[in-house]
């Protein structure tokens, strides 16, 4: 589904497995504008099991300007107990420096909405760090941020700690 924004030629598509190398490489991108770089453990061999493998526990869009690769969606759905229907999580999303002021995100954000709305999703999430200046974007989209909740992580030997 091809897009335009302000003279840009942008296109957002589903990601295939010969995009991995690619989103490899935004993802590190993100964790260097999030302070995060020592962080990231992913590599291709899982990015291709855990986007594409035979248990597909996310999906992955590529925004592209004139086809060069310049951001990335990663999503996928959970489900409300309490609305009794699906949501759609934003994981990621990303567009590299240079692109950013041109609305990609905006039409990113609307593509997934879009997603959101075919699978019957009653509400689209996405964490973001306090210190984020796309805060103020979301919000002027309407987004709230949810101050009342607290998330918690149980990482790497904690986890393995309780599963024992």
């Amino acid at each position: 589904m091809p897009n335009r924004s302000e003279g840009i030629n942008l296109n957002i598509r589903k990601a295939s497995p010969e995009d991995i190398p690619t989103i490899l490489r935004l993802i590190k991108e993100l964790s260097v504008f999030e302070k995060m770089e020592k962080e990231v453990f992913n590599s291709e061999e899982l990015l291709r099991e855990n986007l594409f493998g035979n248990k597909q526990y996310a999906e992955a869009l590529i925004a592209e300007v004139d086809r060069i690769p310049i951001g990335y969606v990663i999503y996928f759905f959970n489900y409300s107990t309490f609305l009794g229907h699906p949501g759609f999580y934003l994981e990621d999303m990303y567009v590299s420096p240079e692109y950013r002021g041109h609305g990609i995100g905006k039409k990113l954000l609307k593509y997934c909405a879009k997603i959101a709305k075919e699978h019957k999703c009653k509400r689209m999430e996405w964490i973001v760090l306090n210190w984020n200046p796309a805060r103020k974007f979301y919000e002027q989209l309407g987004a709230k941020a949810m101050d009342e909740w607290v998330l918690y992580r149980l990482p790497g030997e904690a986890l393995d700690k309780m599963a024992e």
